[in-house]
């Protein structure tokens, strides 16, 4: 697959992102967030919370992955497409899944919603120089399963190709999921990507 300077470096970014939020390394926030980059919330459900705003890329480590490590650990943030699709304001939305491992319960977490991001007029400038500037999550569910030794977790993470996960893939893996592995209707509502 060909991709464009700018889309590749998008790419790159989005992928620097998950590798700060899911591998708990805070400081790979300040390689992809600009300085001054916003971070909003719209969120459904009584299951999470998190502030409604979040100002600087500081502060944005803290909140995403520093905060949100302490609790969840096994995480693992899908992109649901095949790649990013930039309009001309640079703006980009795409459906998310996410399926961790709550700490203290040692509950299964899974959720889904939208991001929306926008991203400094110079991203693709042969790879150089361009951050994201602004990223609101939209939380639709975030569901807790019982799940004592993990085994829940992993056949889910074990079927999903990561980070990017077309949605005929969710679709297919989860619907197999839910077909051989017993107590599994709580996967049924995230077959479907969340509506953007």
């Amino acid at each position: 697959m060909v991709t464009s300077p700018l889309l590749s470096s998008v790419r790159s970014l989005l992928e620097c992102y998950l590798r700060a939020k899911d591998l708990n390394q805070p400081a790979l926030i300040s390689e992809c967030f600009a300085t001054d980059a916003e971070l909003t919330f719209s969120i459904a459900t009584d299951d999470i919370d998190f502030p409604r705003l979040v100002a600087g890329a500081p502060a944005i480590a803290k909140t995403l992955v520093a905060d949100f490590g302490e609790r969840f650990d096994r995480c693992r943030t899908y992109y649901i497409c095949v790649e990013p699709h930039l309009n001309e304001s640079r703006t980009c939305e795409m459906p998310w899944l996410v399926i961790m491992r709550e700490k203290e319960t040692e509950s299964l977490r899974i959720g889904n919603g939208t991001y929306r991001w926008r991203f400094s007029a110079d991203a693709g400038n042969g790879g150089n120089g361009g951050m994201i500037v602004q990223l609101h999550i939209n939380i639709e569910r975030m569901d807790a399963v019982p799940d004592l030794h993990a085994e829940k977790l992993n056949a889910l993470q074990g079927r999903l190709s990561y980070p990017w996960l077309s949605p005929e893939e969710l679709q297919r893996s989860m619907a197999g999921f839910i077909e051989t592995y017993p107590d599994s209707a709580f996967a049924k509502p995230f077959e479907q990507a969340a509506a953007l």
